[in-house]
């Protein structure tokens, strides 16, 4: 009877670690977990500013930073501003993401387009989209144009090789098949390319939204009288430093539901897609 006492009381020890955080009364799998730790770096920022870690006047209290951004948001000053620039964001958006799927679906497709647009591609790709502005601004001036262009141009690269990838990577063995049932040209192209292709389009699409938000920003920045980024330089101009982390905070979230919003859309659109692939699995 002691042996057998013995030997049970390990095997408990060992059954209550492979237990699961969840079956112990709190679940890991989850972003609950990482909205806990933004909110604990929160209240560490209050902590420091109350304590006067740093210069009250370039880091104010995460408290006031919020009061601050409601009180922008309820007189309609920071949701105007966001709207300019939602407007010119999501033009250049798509254009951007237009011409970047036609001259990838081009490029991936038929080898003369790969030849004619890969050189001047890879000479514009790497070049900073900032670098660009000077010389756009000469040609488009300073109001939206410019900026709609900026952010079409540069939400267009990532778009376009993320089309030509997806289209170079459709199985060999299904575009013979698609053929040998007389499915050819414009309907091979829509019905076989087009749909294999799609997850590469979406993974591109999304690189693009950050890069669209970014570019926005900096284009505002340097020359506009409206818009987000406009807003928070000229914040930091008037050394209106709550305004300014207002500001900053709402890129910050913008970001985060732009993002969130077009994870749902892909999933949906691409649902056909993500049960494929975990039959296979």
């Amino acid at each position: 009877m002691t042996d057998s006492a013995h030997t049970d009381r390990p095997a408990a020890v060992p059954a209550l670690l492979s237990q699961r955080p969840s079956q112990l009364g709190w679940s890991w799998n989850t972003r609950l977990i990482g909205v806990a730790f933004i909110g604990l770096l929160l209240v560490l920022w209050e902590i420091a500013a109350v304590k006067a870690i740093f210069p009250p006047m370039s880091f104010p209290r995460i408290s006031a930073i919020l009061a601050t951004w409601w009180q922008l948001v309820v007189s309609g000053e920071l949701p105007s501003e966001l709207l300019s620039s939602l407007w010119r964001m999501f033009a250049g958006y798509f254009i951007g993401v237009a011409l970047g799927v036609a001259l990838g679906l081009l490029m991936g497709y038929v080898r003369f387009f790969y030849n004619l647009l890969e050189p001047i591609t890879e000479v514009l790709r790497p070049i900073p989209s900032p670098a660009y502005l000077p010389i756009v601004i000469l040609f488009l001036g300073i109001d939206d144009e410019m900026k709609i262009f900026m952010i079409a141009f540069a939400t267009l690269f990532p778009v376009l090789l993320n089309t030509y990838s997806g289209v170079r990577s459709v199985d060999p063995i299904q575009l013979q098949t698609a053929r040998t049932f007389g499915v050819s040209g414009r309907r091979l192209l829509t019905r076989i390319v087009l749909p294999a292709a799609s997850p590469y389009i979406f993974t591109g699409m999304r690189v693009s939204l950050a890069v669209a938000l970014i570019v926005m920003v900096i284009s505002e920045m340097v020359a506009a009288s409206s818009g987000i980024g406009s807003f928070i330089l000229s914040a930091q101009r008037g050394f209106k430093i709550r305004e300014m982390f207002a500001g900053v905070l709402t890129l910050a979230m913008l970001g985060y539901i732009l993002n969130r919003l077009f994870l749902l859309i892909e999933n949906r659109v691409l649902a056909w897609h993500y049960g494929y692939t975990q039959q296979r699995s």
